[in-house]
């Protein structure tokens, strides 16, 4: 049975999660504060972890830094905050996706499952394939299975969500991904018109690779997206 592990000290909000979860086949752990949340996380094999932004004795964003320390378990936030900043500093920190207070609870099952899912798909045990070859372009060098990125050589240091997004204009070479695209595919949420979450992870890349080693590998195609070509 797939383990949620729920961290989330608002009593009503928690017991109503931990029931919808629990009545689609989860078996649901509720711990109400931050440290509790660390000890229970990284203590256990969970498949999953809610994570409540505001918490007692230890944020969620320090949770989430924590555990990413020592575990690659799929991680939901859950917050009442709403700011593109905040959601970029959650995701950037290692979130696999993030839900804003008050959702629908049909919202938070699909994510649910698709957080699942897309770990499920990246796992080396998800098949028996031989290892995919690392991308390049530019050069830049990504290698999906070791999780690294190397530009004219050197090794660069990209977030969770920076790595996904090269990823995807990566694998994609001479094709034009729009916002949408890799909002989907690469953060793992429906993109919204107003929200410039993907600009921002681009303007990081660019800063990173564009900037520091004097390439033009991300290219804007203006109105559309954005796109990787092969130099």
């Amino acid at each position: 049975m797939t383990r949620i592990l729920l961290v989330e000290d608002e009593e009503k909000l928690a017991r109503f999660v931990e029931l919808e979860l629990a009545h689609e086949g989860y078996e649901v752990e509720r711990v109400a504060d931050g440290r509790a949340g660390v000890e229970r996380a990284l203590g256990d094999d969970f498949d999953l972890v809610l994570l409540d932004i505001l918490l007692p004795k230890l944020s969620g964003m320090e949770v989430l830094r924590r555990v990413r320390r020592e575990k690659n378990v799929p991680i939901i936030m859950l917050t009442a905050r709403d700011a593109v900043m905040d959601k970029v500093a959650g995701l950037d920190a290692g979130a696999d996706d993030y839900v804003t207070k008050p959702f629908a609870i049909e919202e938070l099952l699909a994510r649910v499952r698709v957080a699942l899912k897309r770990h499920a798909a990246s796992s080396p045990a998800a098949s028996g394939d031989p290892a995919p070859r690392p991308l390049a372009a530019c050069g830049v060098t990504l290698d999906a299975e070791r999780h690294e990125v190397t530009a004219l050589g050197e090794p660069v240091e990209l977030t969770a969500r920076e790595f996904e997004v090269l990823h995807s204009l990566m694998e994609h070479v001479g094709r034009v991904l729009t916002r949408e695209q890799l909002a989907r595919d690469a953060l793992g949420y429906d993109y919204v018109g107003e929200t410039n979450v993907v600009d921002v992870h681009i303007a990081h890349l660019r800063a990173k690779l564009d900037d520091r080693f004097g390439i033009k590998l991300i290219t804007t195609v203006r109105g559309v997206g954005y796109v990787v070509r092969e130099s």
